[in-house]
């Protein structure tokens, strides 16, 4: 058997917030002009992630993983998670902002949703000028505070706003009040979850005049009213893995393509490739397969060893 780097048909969300620039910038066959996401692999219930190439073709993730669990997982995923695959990967094109929301800890969500919490962060792709991120508390704040401004529309003076450029990264444990802002594209890995608590939406109403869910009650114990250290420093070197997020969730490097790279690693886990700008080819064995731009591509465990070559920025991500 053997295997080969696994990509699959990314799920296209529409949302009230989307544009088009997931077609324009990273060539995802969309339809309409509020595309807002790209599910490039996932496990969430009701939306899970089909192969789209090689033996494996036609096959969802839960058949592929349940047919060769330590060979897609590795030995140290499944000894955390069993043969559920712990991770959801995509890509966000924010044309309007986002509502500012937050998620729950695993303990909250496991309560309430029976879900795992959603720790996760954000690979900025593309920033228009004058784009922001929405990211935390400027400083400790309480729920009584916290609570007067959001009844008087003026949450947002509480909150920190980044000004954003290509390769910012930030990291959002749970209960982290967030937003992506106008005029961003991000790569965003999470937990698997889709538990969400949105908290303000801009007053945002659709056609029929009318706003979307708030979960006020349901964020008040979920949130950290501290101040984070969300945005992350790292350094790039050229045709080397270098780390950017270490948590207990996912391990995320940034490889910095010029020109090869021989990458090597043990069973112990699956690795997750998300090209963030270039194009590039993966050799295993004498074999070259050719990726860009927009591309995500699970590796399984089984591989431990591979080239990469081109002119190419990936996110490398493993448990």
């Amino acid at each position: 058997m053997k295997f080969y780097p696994i990509t699959f048909s990314p799920i296209l969300k529409d949302r009230i917030w989307g544009g088009t620039k997931l077609n324009s910038y990273l060539n995802k066959n969309i339809e309409s002009q509020t595309t807002g996401e790209s599910w490039e692999i996932s496990t969430v219930s009701g939306d899970i992630s089909v192969v789209n190439s090689g033996f494996l073709k036609g096959k969802n993730i839960n058949e592929i993983i349940a047919l060769y669990p330590e060979e897609i997982l590795g030995k140290s995923v499944i000894a955390q998670f069993g043969k559920q695959f712990p991770l959801l990967f995509k890509f966000i094109d924010a044309k309007e902002d986002l509502s500012i929301q937050l998620h729950p800890n695993d303990t909250l969500a496991k309560e309430r949703h029976n879900s795992f919490g959603k720790t996760e962060m954000w690979y900025v792709m593309q920033a228009d000028a004058d784009a922001r991120l929405v990211v935390g508390f400027k400083k400790n704040s309480n729920q009584k505070e916290y609570l007067e401004k959001l009844e008087n529309n003026d949450l947002i003076s509480l909150l920190n706003e980044y000004p954003v450029k290509q390769g910012d990264v930030f990291f959002l444990e749970t209960g982290t009040i967030h937003a992506i802002g106008a005029g961003v594209v991000v790569a965003e890995i999470q937990q698997t979850s889709d538990i969400t608590y949105r908290i303000y939406d801009w007053d945002r109403v659709d056609a029929n005049g009318k706003g979307r869910e708030l979960h006020t009650e349901l964020a008040l114990d979920a949130i950290n009213f501290n101040t984070t250290d969300s945005k992350m420093d790292y350094s790039e070197v050229p045709n080397e893995s270098s780390q950017v997020v270490n948590c207990s969730y996912f391990t995320t490097n940034i490889i910095a393509l010029q020109d090869h790279y021989i990458w090597k690693k043990t069973k112990e886990s699956f690795t997750v490739f998300m090209c963030t700008n270039g194009q590039f080819e993966v050799i295993i064995n004498g074999e070259i397969m050719q990726y860009q731009m927009g591309d995500t591509l699970l590796m399984p465990a089984i591989i431990e060893q591979l080239t990469l070559r081109g002119k190419a920025t990936l996110l490398e991500i493993s448990i």
